[in-house]
């Protein structure tokens, strides 16, 4: 009997301890994996304070060409303003609230162009990104120009305020030349600085140079030392300009001509006689 009992203590024994061990082996937690972590967009820049603009300087733009000012404060955009000017200088946003475009009236358009533009405006403010997207509730009009200035202008500094009055500014000579054309000047101003100039001239049969050189039919270029068409010549004092800010700061020779601008050997003293003139005039009024 004692031996009996002997043996089931010991057979009870090691059954405990198996059963401990199997236990043992039933708590033990499996190596924990590790899981990457997601990796975190890094925070948008905060836009420098101030004005910016862009326009469209492509010789192949069309009647009007388009504009964006943006005004940052407190690192994001809180003013936003959306337009065009034309050859003659005259703003299409002004224009149209003056009742000359009439978009509704002539085009069918569920709201005037200046309308619309408004409310692209307004959805560049509200997500202050110029990935707007493809449809804006109420905008029939295209708007990828738009977004494509808005991403131009952001891509420079903010631009310092310069001395003029913002606004467009227009100057013509009085009669028709011995040339058989009658030059004008359009600048824009914003921000007080002259971001914008327009030289060209019309004949008496209201043809526009800068077009009729632009075509081919003006033929300046099988003349020219530089090889270089009318309204190339003229771009260039144009961008000229816009480097000095100041019509009167251009070396002229006695014959118009001068020395100052490598890419224009046309005479350039009735454009920056003209730009002197628009200025003096102030801003246009409608």
């Amino acid at each position: 009997m004692k031996k009996s009992k002997i043996v089931l203590i010991a057979a009870l024994t090691v059954a405990a301890v198996l059963i401990l061990s199997g236990c043992g082996k039933k708590q033990e937690a499996p190596a924990a994996s590790a899981s990457p972590v997601p990796a975190t967009a890094a925070p948008k820049a905060a836009l420098a304070d101030g004005n910016y603009f862009a326009i469209d300087r492509s010789e192949a733009a069309p009647n009007w060409r388009y504009y964006v000012e943006l005004a940052v404060s407190g690192g994001a955009i809180t003013e936003v303003n959306w337009s065009a000017v034309n050859p003659a200088g005259m703003d299409k946003k002004t224009v149209d609230k003056a009742g000359q475009y009439n978009m509704v009236k002539y085009g069918g358009a569920q709201a005037e162009w200046y309308q619309q533009a408004e409310k692209v405006e307004e959805q560049l403010i509200k997500t202050q990104s110029a990935d707007l997207p493809d449809a804006i509730g109420g905008v029939s009009i295209g708007f990828d120009e738009f977004k494509a200035l808005v991403k131009q202008a952001l891509a420079s500094p903010p631009a310092v305020r310069g001395p003029y009055a913002d606004g467009e500014y227009y100057a013509e000579e009085g009669a028709f030349g011995s040339s058989g054309w009658k030059y004008f000047v359009s600048l824009l101003v914003r921000n007080g600085n002259i971001v914008h100039a327009n030289w060209s001239a019309v004949d008496k049969d209201g043809r526009d140079k800068r077009q009729v050189a632009a075509s081919g039919e003006y033929g300046m270029i099988k003349v020219s030392s530089l090889k270089k068409e009318w309204h190339e010549q003229a771009l260039e004092a144009e961008m000229y300009l816009l480097k000095t800010q100041d019509p009167k700061q251009i070396a002229l020779k006695a014959d118009g001509k001068t020395d100052a601008i490598a890419g224009a050997t046309i005479t350039v003293g009735v454009f920056f006689d003209l730009a002197e003139a628009a200025l003096a005039n102030g801003p246009r009024t409608y």
